[in-house]
């Protein structure tokens, strides 16, 4: 896993830049660091050794230097994509992936990437064609930045690395910051940083005659098996992930298992004993809360003999928000347990495997219990009814909001939830706590001289999903839903967090769940076997019965987060208070703060879940202000909390 980034300017000579780019991605790539540079254009590449300890260093070229490639990431099924291509006549001096990568283009052009199973990002440079070509993983494991604007093309594995261009404005990007506040995290290829985008997952860009042209190589169809069985499922299930974790247990450096004690990263460790891995490691974090899951995690442990490790947190989590942001680049809830989880686990390996993608599979969130019971109801609403919910709804919003009773506002979003009924997509951003839908309600988080800006202005958040609910149209209601968070809060958010988090220590995550493979099966099963009298993952359980204790099986999803609640009365409400002044949100422009104090002020309360983390947000929002907009901190990394109190 590394870090890559490049730059191509008409007569500039960018190497002093570009070694300033990989240093800030020095976290990516500790073990090596090189460039390539040839008339405008100049690579850059951050390596972290995995595989191929000895010959693997990039950028790697083919045989007559024509062509070149830096690369993010592990393609796990290289092994036999190289004895295709031997038999084609290609000659490998290497026995690294990423050589692949070069004779597969070679032989196969813009054909290679959907032949790809892999997490990858990479950059292949074409120098007889003067041509750059970007390409970035199925579903968006690994990050892949770039910026194009007035004959200047700048690229890379983190968007700080393209902030350093003399020539980008750092300025916020108010239609991402509208998504990150009702979302909490950024939908679609941009970023909070205006001219900054993302290249999406499961495509390829290429940079030619200063034109950036941006294109669709694979894309998820779910094809659903109507006549599955139960049984044929489970077997289904079971031999996809052992192939699965098979695959990525390729390494030539020690490596880990996050167990949290829940299913999904209990499978992984249960896969791995049934391949015959011997001395397999386990990491657990707790945040010293009611619901930590040590005793579930050691029990997996005694069951498999693995060499298990704790760590309970039990410092105030805040004061490692400066670090988190700058390494995350956007003011996200869920990032400071992966940032202790991956300083914890760097100390003893450099790869990890992880169990996200097991609940998008397999509906395995809270939220596909409240979906799954009006799977069918949503088609059957008419249109007159619709208009009458939807009366009902402005009128309940504007009673409970003007109350200002805060902890009536969890009631209030489950009522507006019921009156969506017959348009899913609401249906569901309000299960995901979208608040757009209350346009008064933008007058509470605007600053008086903005809230008009950001009505008329910025894209509102169904609009930014209505592409994925409509490519599924004809699937139940909770196929769209699982359809559209894999392609949205999964990839934009989850994965976001997990390449971040993990990086920011040197350590690689691979995510068996997402292999091609399975992922591909479980869009084929019918959602009436994921999900049975309501219990979700039904299906997941049955296939792990007899694999897993049955306490792993029947437990409650708790979810690798902290609790927005506990987390407010430990240390949030007093970071908040410092950090979101009056002076500052005022000159800042953008926030109320009338209604920012009336959440510190309001009586602690386990209903204002949505409260705190809006707050949460707006605190990481004030430090992303300081570290990469108003200031140039985020050059020399400093990261103590107090320096940004009372900004």
């Amino acid at each position: 896993m590394c870090g890559i980034a490049g730059i191509a300017e008409t007569g500039k000579d960018n190497r002093k830049l570009m070694d300033r780019m990989l240093d800030m991605i020095s976290h990516r790539g500790p073990d090596a660091v090189t460039q390539f540079a040839n008339g405008d254009v100049v690579l850059g590449h951050r390596r972290l050794s995995i595989i191929d300890l000895n010959t693997g260093d990039q950028p790697m070229f083919n045989e007559d230097k024509s062509l070149c490639i830096i690369f993010n990431g592990e393609i796990y099924n290289y092994k036999n994509l190289r004895e295709i291509l031997r038999k084609k006549g290609h000659v490998f001096a290497t026995d690294s992936d990423t050589e692949v990568l070069l004779h597969g283009y070679e032989e196969f052009g813009h054909d290679l990437y959907a032949k790809l199973n892999g997490i990858f990002a990479f950059a292949l440079y074409d120098i007889r064609k003067d041509k750059i070509v970007l390409v970035r993983d199925q579903f968006g494991v690994k990050p892949l930045h770039y910026y194009f604007r007035n004959n200047l093309f700048v690229f890379a594995s983190e968007q700080k690395s393209i902030l350093l261009h003399p020539s980008i404005e750092r300025k916020l990007n108010l239609n991402s910051l509208h998504s990150q506040i009702n979302l909490r995290y950024t939908q679609r290829d941009e970023t909070l940083f205006e001219g900054i985008r993302r290249l999406p997952p499961a495509h390829f860009l290429e940079f030619k005659e200063n034109s950036v042209s941006i294109k669709n190589y694979w894309q998820l169809v779910p094809e659903i098996k109507k006549s599955m069985s139960e049984g044929d499922a489970i077997e289904g299930i079971n031999y996809y992930l052992k192939q699965a974790v098979g695959r990525q247990l390729m390494s030539d450096v020690p490596l880990g298992v996050y167990l949290s004690g829940g299913m999904d990263s209990s499978a992984i460790v249960q896969k791995m004993s049934e391949l015959g891995v011997d001395n397999i490691n386990t990491f657990t974090l707790g945040f010293n809360e009611p619901t930590d899951e040590f005793p579930d995690s050691e029990l997996i442990a005694r069951q498999f003999n693995t060499n298990h490790r704790t760590l309970s947190l039990s410092m105030e989590p805040l004061r490692f928000m400066p670090e988190v942001i700058w390494h995350a680049e956007e003011p996200k809830i869920n990032l400071l347990q992966g940032y202790n989880m991956s300083g914890f686990v760097g100390e003893h390996v450099k790869v990890v495997l992880g169990g996200l993608g097991g609940d998008e599979l397999f509906a395995g969130y809270d939220i596909h219990k409240f979906i799954f019971p009006f799977n069918n109801w949503h088609r059957r609403i008419p249109d007159w009814m619709k208009k009458i919910a939807q009366w009902k709804s402005d009128l309940l919003f504007r009673l409970q909001n003007s109350s200002h009773t805060f902890s009536l506002d969890e009631y209030r979003r489950g009522i507006q939830m019921l009156l969506s009924i017959g348009n899913i997509e609401k249906f569901y951003l309000i299960l995901r706590n979208v608040w757009d839908f209350d346009k008064d309600f933008y007058k509470e988080i605007y600053h008086p001289d903005i809230y008009r800006k950001m009505l008329s202005e910025t894209d509102r958040v169904e609009d930014q999903f209505a592409p994925f609910f409509n490519k599924v149209k004809d699937l139940s209601s909770l196929d769209q839903v699982l359809f559209t968070e894999f392609h949205s809060k999964m990839v934009n958010d989850y994965l976001l967090v997990e390449d971040r988090m993990s990086m920011s220590h040197s350590v690689e995550e691979r995510v068996p769940f997402l292999d091609i493979d399975l992922v591909n099966f479980g869009f084929s099963i019918p959602v009436h076997l994921k999900i049975k009298n309501n219990q979700t993952k039904y299906l997941f359980r049955k296939a792990m019965k007899g694999k897993l204790p049955d306490k792993i099986i029947e437990k409650k999803k708790w979810g690798f987060t902290v609790n927005p609640y506990l987390q407010f009365k430990k240390d949030l409400r007093n970071t908040a208070g410092k950090l979101l002044t009056r002076k500052y949100i005022n000159e800042q422009g953008i926030f109320n703060y009338n209604y920012i104090r009336k959440i510190l002020n309001y009586p602690p309360n386990p209903r204002l879940r949505w409260h705190y983390n809006y707050i949460w947000v707006l605190s990481g929002l004030a430090l992303l202000d300081k570290l990469f907009i108003t200031t140039d901190n985020f050059i020399d990394r400093k990261f103590e909390l107090e320096e940004y109190y009372n900004i």
